[in-house]
């Protein structure tokens, strides 16, 4: 798993096993199956304390409160890299997309073991605010997925000439909205604001695109001119840049950081076939996936 290397004191395995009060050998042991938070950074074995207290804490078994476990739900925002993902991994969630505030709302009540989210606070800031506002206990993680480019969607070869949002909202276009709490919807606006706009500017598509997928397949079928979205989406569509690292983030609370959901994911993560998806769809920076943003 991957470690960032600020977390903590690091120890070394004959300090994690007098703390742990284990053989060193069963360190060993329990870092060749991945049972333990390690880093291997500076060519050896090291263990940041504080994940190991996290770690520690996850497997503290508790009296029953009643309170059942999260069911194996990801929802928020939807990312095609991150589905494919989930679905490759055997991560074993299912997948409800209906906005980056809805997921994190989902968390909060219990509903969902993982949301993502790319709330943008102003300043190039995104997700932490947020995060801490629907999410205010002690327990919640925020792991970084990827920078990824943003802008208009077109038909293929952008036949109408496109040139940006005041050109949209000049002409009249019909422009695919997302829902209400989206992040996408959210960066709208202060791509709008920027223009000197609002949404109520704008044109819009007689229905809300509900995903990255739907708001490619409206422009495709002609039911909206154009749409705020992902370059990984656009496929064969016409694409039109305006935001080049919008930051993506999985959120989820720390007790089910090192599940199996969760661990299967990270560790797909971290494979060459994830590396060359990315690739493939484009518009992704995945170089820090796997780092922690967050941890209350």
């Amino acid at each position: 798993m991957r470690i960032p290397q600020d977390a903590a004191t690091l120890m070394t395995t004959a300090e994690v096993a007098d703390y742990l009060r284990v053989k060193e050998r069963t360190i060993y042991e329990m870092v060749s199956r991945q049972q333990i938070p390690f880093s291997r950074a500076t060519g050896k074995l090291l263990f940041p304390r504080r994940l190991v207290d996290a770690w520690l804490e996850a497997q503290t078994e508790l009296p029953a409160t009643g309170i059942a476990p999260p069911p194996p739900i990801y929802a928020g925002s939807s990312d095609p890299l991150l589905e494919w993902a989930l679905r490759q991994s055997g991560a074993g969630l299912a997948v409800l997309t209906h906005g980056s505030t809805h997921g994190l709302e989902e968390l909060a009540a219990g509903r969902a073991l993982l949301a993502g989210c790319h709330l943008p606070e102003g300043g190039g800031s995104y997700n932490l605010g947020p995060v801490r506002r629907h999410l205010p206990g002690p327990d919640i993680v925020v792991i970084h997925w990827a920078r990824r480019t943003q802008g208009l969607l077109t038909a293929p070869g952008n036949p109408l000439a496109i040139t940006g949002l005041a050109d949209v909202a000049a002409r009249g276009l019909r422009f695919a909205a997302r829902t209400p709490g989206a992040g996408s919807q959210r960066l709208l606006d202060l791509l709008l604001a920027q223009e000197g706009l609002t949404a109520e500017n704008l044109t819009t598509a007689p229905r809300i695109a509900e995903s990255q997928a739907d708001l490619a397949a409206m422009i495709e079928m002609g039911e909206a001119d154009c749409g705020l979205g992902l370059r990984a989406a656009a496929g064969a569509l016409g694409f039109l840049p305006l935001v080049a690292d919008e930051c993506f983030d999985l959120v989820l609370r720390r007790r089910d950081y090192f599940g199996p959901a969760v661990q299967a994911l990270l560790a797909f993560a971290r494979s060459d076939a994830l590396r060359a998806r990315a690739a493939h769809l484009g518009g992704y920076d995945i170089t820090a996936l796997g780092e922690v943003r967050f941890n209350a």
